[in-house]
């Protein structure tokens, strides 16, 4: 919106001296002026709490948008696909799939393969036999139906063409020529008489009704009209001001809003999670958590070590009973009379040990 310019034209005075008339558009300009101020004072009152109620809805509605609406989107787009999609795509992709295959399979083998032999050694021969039948069947009635039309054509030649050629020629071109001059005339006739009736008609709708038209339109409406486009553009630029003013206003009154939020439940809030809060967790934590964490692995080691000592017990047990039973493995003289060294030791208890555990 631009500033109102109130102060007098450069030309105004030199118009006033010289007795000139006013221009339209310093009229106009003057008209603007005029209206410009009350009409902007009255819609600035009328917009503003519109413009905050807007901005307040604009806010609802963003926050229901991200807080309420987007999770049920998605809650329902899952659950969409969950219950429609994935099973449609499952029935679709084990069961319509082969079937189709199956089918498909099926047709081609009990009806595409029996009809291609029967096309290809059946139909193809006789249609091929019928062909050359009908090709000589054809080209006999072709010559006979050619002799034909060769003579039917001469008849009709002489019998019909000549005949009506003559007649055209020296009868209907005549005739028709006189006529023509005849309707010309008579047409010539028809619009000097219409042509008078017309430019009588004309002049008198001109005087009774273009005239007065005319001068309703130049000398009432045209006014009327160049007023009420002055008022409704001055109302129209008012209503931009005053939205654009009402929206300064709407942002500054939900800054300071915001601002009272944040120092009353934000940053008590915060000063709470951080002083009060998180000190609390962490002896939480330290004093609680963690030693009964340590005491669960703890109570687990003793535990596994338990199971694995009786684990032993029932292998080494089991070992004996099978020792007792069954004896125990045989032990390995030296051939040549003479002590196993240390790695012939070592392989032999492994070898022992493996007896054991089976």
């Amino acid at each position: 919106m631009g500033m109102v310019d109130l102060e007098k034209a450069p030309g105004a005075g030199t118009q006033a001296a010289t007795g000139e008339p006013v221009r339209r558009s310093d009229a106009e300009g003057c008209l603007a002026v005029a209206i410009r101020i009350p009409v902007r004072v009255v819609v600035l009152v009328l917009v503003v709490p519109v413009r905050m109620v807007w901005d307040a809805l604009v806010v609802a509605g963003r926050f229901l948008r991200d807080a309420v609406l987007r999770p049920v989107g998605r809650a329902l787009a899952w659950l969409g696909r969950a219950v429609f999609v994935w099973p449609l795509v499952a029935l679709w992709r084990y069961v319509v799939v082969p079937l189709a295959k199956g089918v498909g399979w099926l047709g081609h083998v009990l009806l595409v393969v029996p009809a291609v032999w029967l096309y290809r050694w059946v139909l193809t021969p006789v249609g091929q036999a019928l062909a050359w039948f009908f090709m000589r069947v054809g080209a006999v009635l072709a010559a006979i139906a050619r002799g034909l039309y060769a003579g039917l054509a001469w008849l009709g030649r002489y019998l019909a063409v000549v005949p009506a050629v003559w007649l055209y020629r020296w009868v209907l071109t005549p005739v028709g020529h006189a006529l023509a001059w005849c309707g010309r005339q008579v047409a010539r006739g028809v619009a000097l008489v219409v042509t008078g009736v017309g430019f009588v008609l004309y002049w008198v709708c001109r005087v009774l009704l273009v005239l007065p038209v005319l001068a309703v339109w130049r000398w009432v409406l045209a006014p009327v009209g160049r007023f009420l486009a002055v008022v409704g553009r001055e109302v129209a630029d008012a209503l931009g001001h005053a939205w654009r003013v009402a929206g300064h206003l709407s942002r500054a009154v939900g800054r300071f809003l915001g601002t009272v939020l944040r120092w009353t439940v934000a940053e008590p809030a915060r000063w709470v999670y951080r002083s009060v809060l998180t000190p609390v967790g962490h002896a939480v934590r330290d004093t609680v958590l963690r030693p009964l964490a340590e005491a669960g692995r703890g109570a687990r080691r003793a535990a596994r070590q338990a199971l694995a000592s009786a684990r032993l017990s029932v292998r080494q047990a089991r070992a004996d009973v099978r020792r007792v039973l069954f004896g125990g493995p045989a032990e390995r003289q030296p051939v040549d009379g003479r002590e196993p060294s240390a790695a012939e030791a070592r392989t032999l208890g492994r070898s022992t040990t493996a007896l054991t555990k089976d």
